[in-house]
């Protein structure tokens, strides 16, 4: 039996998106003979290590296509650590000399910031809890706490990788773990921001929840259980700063691309497929919808994110190099018509006051800054603001809060929730509040189809 890799990388909130995502890319790289192994780290729940435990942290990847499963076997995971059960073994793995590389999947509200500034929220239970116990619980205080054990044992600091999507990433990653390290001890704060690498990435794939379903065909196709296979489309696409420190993966050899700015790559990506995505998760819903690919089979709704695309999202972007936005947003439409996936609108929809910043609001502000209509752009944050009525606490950490703000009068429901300065910018709430107390109206008298329907074919 060839060996399994050694744990090089640590890798914080491994859920299915890393290990339908990052995983792969290790995995062609060990294919090539590297020696790449990921230690997994659950900053709340056992449950994947529990899935996972039974093949030894080996599981199925299956590639969703209108044909069927393409099935590949991942090895790359070697153990997976609960931080809430030893928050002390996470640290020390953290810490040991091997490790180099530090990646994180923790979502939009895991960073513990504001998502309208971008700043720590000095106020968040867990950042409290941080900065007075060296045992943490947020990402931030985790990566501070074995930053601070490296310093100590006077090795170098590995590299912090974001995952997740949040415009400048890296930048929110270094910034929020060096506010939070000025607390706790700002030599500590000087040393990590003199020392460690933050590099900004965008990720591209999309990862729709498994179910039950899901798990029994793939047994079935591979002939042996596994409690934790992911799902994933064809399509994947890694790109990453090159502001490295140390020895690392060579991730470009396994098809990432490696690049001086990563600003164009992630605003199309932002903007364009994770923006529509959630026009796409906040309208579709209430049009009876309940996938991705369902609700673009309705050409009304198609012919809307087109328009979407044309004539108010791209007119706001700088293209990469050699990337043609036009041919981008008809890939996008056919990835999202792909019915071998089953992405559930309910699953993009979460957090979506963590979510509307970066992925509608800046192409909003962008648009009016230049007089530019925002019509299609307005419906979809009205879409977002008709959504968070039945919202759960679990499906947004404001849940509550934008519960209350509905109100029987959609002028006032509409002040209530543009003056959440957690999501709106005041200057931007302002120039938006009256246009998009029409826009939610109409959503509210005519309904989803016939407001889609305005954009034409």
């Amino acid at each position: 039996m060839i060996p399994r890799p050694p744990v090089r990388i640590v890798h914080l909130g491994l859920g299915a998106f890393f290990r339908a995502h990052g995983c792969a890319y290790l995995q062609d790289l060990n294919d090539q003979g590297a020696h790449w192994g990921v230690l997994g780290v659950s900053l709340r729940s056992p449950a994947v290590r529990d899935a996972m435990r039974a093949r030894d942290y080996r599981y199925t990847a299956a590639a969703l296509t209108p044909d069927g499963m393409d099935l590949r076997d991942i090895d790359v995971v070697r153990d997976v650590l609960v931080a809430p059960d030893d928050p002390t073994a996470v640290i020390a793995a953290m810490a040991d000399p091997a490790v180099t590389l530090v990646t994180l999947t923790v979502t939009e509200k895991g960073y513990c910031h504001d998502p309208a500034t971008g700043a720590l929220k000095l106020t968040h239970p867990d950042i409290l809890a941080d900065i007075e116990s060296p045992l943490p619980v947020s990402a931030p205080g985790v990566l501070v706490r074995a930053l601070q054990a490296r310093r100590v044992k006077g090795l170098p600091p590995f590299t912090v990788l974001s995952c997740d999507n949040l415009p400048d990433n890296g930048a929110v990653a270094r910034a929020v773990t060096i506010t939070l390290a000025q607390k706790i001890d700002p030599d500590l704060a000087a040393w990590i921001d003199a020392n460690t690498a933050f590099p900004s990435t965008m990720v591209d794939r999309i990862v729709p929840a498994t179910t039950p379903n899901d798990i029994a065909q793939i047994e079935a196709q591979s002939g042996q259980p596994d409690g934790a296979p992911v799902l994933h489309e064809p399509f994947t696409q890694w790109v990453i700063t090159d502001e490295f420190t140390g020895d690392l993966p060579d991730l470009a050899a396994a098809g990432a691309q490696i690049v001086p700015d990563i600003a164009p790559f992630e605003q199309m990506k932002l903007r364009m497929l994770n923006g529509v995505h959630s026009a796409l998760a906040y309208l579709g819903p209430l049009a009876r919808f309940k996938t991705v690919s369902e609700a673009v089979t309705n050409e009304s709704i198609a012919a809307y994110l087109r328009h979407l695309w044309r004539a108010e999202i791209i007119p706001t972007l700088t293209p990469p190099k050699d990337i043609n936005l036009i041919a981008y947003a008809d890939a996008l439409l056919d990835r999202f018509a792909n019915t071998g996936i089953q992405h559930h609108l309910s699953q993009i929809a979460m957090d979506g006051s963590q979510k509307l910043p970066q992925r509608l609001l800046g192409t909003l502000d962008d648009r009016l800054s230049n007089g530019d209509d925002v019509d299609a752009l307005l419906l979809a944050v009205a879409g977002w603001i008709a959504t968070t009525a039945n919202q759960k606490d679990a499906d947004d950490p404001m849940a509550s809060i934008l519960r209350g703000c509905h109100t029987c009068d959609s002028i006032r429901t509409v002040a209530r929730h543009v003056s959440q300065t957690a999501i709106f910018d005041p200057r931007l709430a302002t120039l938006i509040e009256e246009p998009l107390s029409q826009a939610y109206a109409r959503l509210l008298q005519n309904g989803v189809g016939n407001e889609v329907n305005r954009f034409g074919s």
